[in-house]
């Protein structure tokens, strides 16, 4: 985790930072305790367990990984049902005994939880003092919330009488969080989707195949024709075995004409069924390819209508592969193992009827081994389901893999990290050789089991038919019909085990899509939006925040925040790294929305305004410029793909990216690289305020747009800038706070909240936390430069 070392600079002594070997020997005191983490937690626990009374047990311990001089080190809270626990943190290397501390569990005791910048804090109080503190990093502050729940429920429990909770019969056997009073429902087990079985989700598809109805009830229809015409040639053996050939065999003369008949029909019922299964099956591929074409588009217009919140928490190489290989497979097992299904099961339901009309008591011999096989695919479907949903989750490690290194190859080969990304990849690539290796041992023996057992039900049906032929009961005609539908009763039961392979991946695909699908945008669109008028004018700009909270998570980050932005007016936003500056632009631009109070622009609640029109009005110029591939007019033009050739240019030059785009080889349409490879960072930049002032925005936003250039390519930046801001309300954010001495008002946050606000003169008079976040950048920069 990153601490945030400008916010504790005053707290620090004044020979801060320390020598070169000084900083060498702190990295690597985070490092060994990192590794010795999982060491510390046992010591710990087993040193606690030497302090417990006889009836004491423990039911949730937190790892604190700082002191309170916020350095690393390792300590140990652990409740039981009579106490709260404490080991002091300790350094690496420190011997010392660890000094425990308790508090007995009553009423009055109370646990406080926040965090700021990177840090976690848990404070423990009496009804008058504070008795107790711990810090710790974020990455341990899931498990620091459910020690405070438990300890929650203990002081419930002690207020309401009951005395304490004894053991872990009231946590939930999943993820040990504790379970709400008077609930078996685990609050964090079901934030989860309670999804149905994996098979049923394909028939969620049916939604998708609505507009093709037409076209699946004429495939239907072909399937039904094309499998009944390939049921005719066994039928037609009967007579040709009983009326021509064994009676040829007794020495009576063969009809040519009845023999031609025979084969007629043998030959008509092989071309019909030849041209009605082609007919079939290009007419239900084309609906299965539209089918999957649907889905992909659905799925991506879905996906970006979500809010920033949902890929925070994504990778693009899973997000990608469930776009895209996931209903590749989907479209396969529509347009070919679901027709071959659908053949299969109509193929056995008719030449069950056929046979039973032959002959009933041969029929039920050949349906024996039928229960046998529905068992075992039910037995192994289940265990193809979750080991296709594993192997797609390992699939998708793979693809993280090439999502992170393609992309910053640049990166990779600075560091010479190439052997490492190898390794990466090759380990993810193990893990899913593994996972496909414990899938296929179990249809290795799936497939051969089946395979068996209809080769014993045509054992016992030859067997039971020979015995009859013996009694004279059946004739040999009818016996080879029965072998010859048997033959494909059997072969298509033997079809229909293997579909389940395909059908299990299909479903596993189908769930990763619904998934998406199903997941609710946390900045939806209003039922009734409210126009904000004709063209960009009809926003004015007016900003006003009333008493706005915002939490990622369980972390607050904006507190009770008010603040008024008049129509054009420019305002700096400072403050040290994590006190919520970003988070309030994010906030402001609608990619979150607020928790609490309400943010308001012309008076209006911008929950009420259309989520894309209200953004139509809003310009973003960030601090790492993203660009497209694609050509410069297209980059610049994004967000107003209409605008004309001159409308383009004009921008550019107000941007002042004009001269350096008309150096490139094809000027306004030479190819920008992907992410903008090929251009300095400065023209990127330009290129992004030029693409902000094409769409003519009224409110612009800034964010640490001139932080990563050098001095002269900023001060062509800032001239850009300077035309860019004129007449709209502006929001910058800068940690160089001499960029913005041209704001009208500089507004100062800390933890969320605004602590000051003014002209720079103004704060600078006041000595106030602007003040000091001034000096000591000034500070740093005599550093620097001595």
């Amino acid at each position: 985790m990153l601490l945030d070392w400008a916010r504790i600079f005053d707290c620090l002594p004044r020979t801060w930072p320390p020598p070169v070997a000084a900083r060498y020997e702190i990295n690597m005191q985070h490092h060994h305790s990192v590794d010795a983490f999982e060491g510390t937690a046992e010591s710990g626990l087993v040193d606690l367990q030497k302090q417990l009374a006889k009836d004491e047990n423990v039911l949730t311990t937190l790892l604190v990984d700082l002191n309170e001089h916020l350095r690393f080190a390792q300590g140990l809270l652990a409740l039981t049902n009579h106490r709260l626990w404490a080991s002091s943190p300790q350094a690496d290397g420190d011997q010392g005994p660890k000094v425990w501390r308790s508090w007995p569990l009553s009423g009055e005791l109370t646990l406080r939880h926040f965090d700021h910048a990177g840090v976690g804090t848990i404070e423990l109080h009496d009804p008058t003092t504070r008795l107790a503190l711990w810090r710790f990093t974020l990455g341990v502050n899931v498990q620091a919330l459910k020690l405070i729940a438990q300890f929650d429920r203990q002081q419930a429990s002690l207020k309401a009488g009951f005395g304490t909770i004894s053991d872990e019969s009231t946590l939930c056997p999943s993820c040990k969080a504790p379970l709400p009073p008077d609930s078996d429902e685990c609050p964090v087990c079901s934030r989860e989707q309670n999804s149905p079985p994996s098979t049923w989700v394909l028939l969620r598809l049916g939604r998708f195949a609505k507009p093709y109805r037409g076209q699946l009830a004429a495939g239907f229809a072909l399937t039904l024709a094309s499998t009944a015409a390939t049921l005719v040639p066994p039928y037609l053996s009967i007579p040709l075995m009983d009326d021509v050939l064994i009676p040829f065999q007794n020495g009576k003369h063969i009809d040519p004409w009845l023999v031609g008949a025979y084969l007629g029909g043998l030959l008509l019922a092989a071309l019909l069924a030849w041209g009605l299964g082609w007919a079939r099956t290009y007419l239900l591929s084309l609906v299965s390819e539209r089918i999957g074409a649907d889905l992909r588009t659905t799925t991506f217009d879905h996906l970006l209508g979500l809010s920033l919140d949902y890929f925070g928490g994504k990778r693009t190489g899973d997000l990608m592969s469930r776009i895209g290989s996931e209903t590749d497979r989907i479209c396969v097992f529509l347009s070919l193992h679901a027709l071959d299904f659908a053949t299969d099961v109509l193929m056995i339901g008719m030449t069950a009827i056929i046979l039973f009309s032959i002959n009933p008591w041969l029929a039920l011999v050949t349906l024996l081994p039928l229960p046998f096989i529905a068992w075992l695919i039910h037995v192994v479907r289940d265990r193809l389901r979750t080991g296709f949903e594993k192997i797609d989750r390992v699939w998708s490690d793979v693809t993280n893999v090439l999502a992170d290194t393609i992309p910053g190859i640049r990166v990779v080969k600075a560091f010479a990290q190439e052997k490492r990304e190898a390794q990466r990849f090759r380990l993810a690539n193990q893990h899913n050789l593994a996972a496909n290796d414990r899938l296929n041992k179990t249809w290795a023996s799936f497939s051969p089991t089946v395979s068996l057992m209809t080769e014993m039900g045509m054992l016992v049906v030859w067997a039971f038919g020979v015995w009859q032929v013996s009694r004279h009961e059946i004739t040999v005609g009818v016996l080879t019909a029965f072998i010859a539908y048997i033959g494909r009763f059997y072969g298509r039961l033997d079809s229909m085990s293997r579909i389940v392979s395909v059908t299990q991946k299909a479903a596993a695909g189908a769930k990763r899509i619904f998934d998406i699908l199903d997941h609710v945008s946390n900045v939806p669109e209003p039922a009734q939006p409210m126009p904000i008028g004709a063209g960009p004018r009809g926003l004015q700009g007016r900003i006003e925040m009333q008493n706005i909270g915002f939490r990622y998570g369980n972390r607050s980050v904006i507190r009770g925040l008010n603040l008024e932005i008049k129509p054009g007016e420019m305002i700096g936003l400072v403050g040290h790294s994590g006190s919520g500056k970003s988070t309030l632009v994010n906030l402001i631009c609608r990619f979150y929305d607020v928790t609490d109070g309400a943010i308001k622009v012309d008076g209006v609640d911008v929950r009420r305004y259309g989520v894309a029109d209200y953004r139509r009005h809003i310009g973003l110029v960030l601090q790492e410029p993203f660009l497209f591939f694609g050509t410069i007019a297209e980059n610049i033009a994004y967000g107003k793909p209409e605008a004309s050739r001159a409308e383009i240019v004009a921008a550019a030059r107000a941007a002042h990216a004009h001269e350096f785009i008309l150096r490139l080889p094809q000027g306004y349409d030479s190819l920008v690289g992907e992410r903008g490879q090929g251009l300095s960072g400065g023209e990127r930049q330009r290129i992004s305020i030029a693409r902000a002032l094409l769409i003519d925005p009224r409110i612009l936003i800034m964010d640490e747009a001139t932080s990563s250039v050098d001095t002269e390519t900023e001060k062509e930046i800032q001239k850009a800038l300077d035309n860019l801001v004129q007449g709209r309300t502006t929001i910058a954010i800068a940690h160089r706070l001499s960029t913005l001495r041209k704001a009208d008002r500089l507004v100062v946050m800390d933890r969320g909240q605004v602590v000051e606000v003014g002209p720079h003169d103004e704060l600078m008079f006041k000595q106030g936390a602007y003040w000091r976040l001034y000096e000591a950048q000034a500070r740093t920069a005599a550093v620097l430069e001595e």
